[in-house]
């Protein structure tokens, strides 16, 4: 009977501890993983929607390119618990204001990016409490797809 136990339930004991083990590290990712450390670039547009969820926060921006053409930007911020530990507010920014976004470029493309702080027009910058580096010496308008 030993045997049996043996020979039956440690692979299924040992099985059920290797997939509860690996769930939880496939359920984030690291900022090098989406974002480009060497596109850094700064926006300046029209926020449009802040969804507050876990576990990052999004901020949607309208974006005029020199043509007049508006183009809708995503923006990951940190979680919303950093967010507000760092000075934000549900209310600090509404859709309507005018912004300047510090960030990183999405490595997948599409206009999606990191952020990395909030310019608002009073001079006040809110930062994002994301992952991302905090270097913005190099940050350029996003090149044209």
């Amino acid at each position: 009977m030993s045997r049996i136990l043996f020979t039956f339930i440690s692979p299924l004991v040992a099985g059920i501890a290797m997939l509860s083990a690996a769930g939880p590290a496939g359920a984030h990712h690291s900022f090098a993983a989406e974002f480009d450390v060497n596109k850094p670039f700064k926006v300046h547009g029209t926020v449009t929607k802040i969804e507050w969820v876990n576990p990052h926060a999004w901020m949607y921006v309208d974006v005029k390119d020199p043509d007049e053409k508006v183009t809708n930007w995503r923006f990951e911020l940190g979680a919303p618990s950093a967010l507000f530990r760092l000075g934000w507010k549900k209310d600090s920014i509404q859709p309507g204001l005018e912004v300047d976004i510090l960030s990183y470029l999405a490595k997948s493309g599409g206009h999606v990016g990191n952020c990395r702080s909030v310019l608002l027009p009073d001079g006040k910058e809110l930062f994002a409490g994301g992952s991302g580096p905090p270097d913005t010496e190099r940050l350029s308008p996003p090149s044209k797809r």
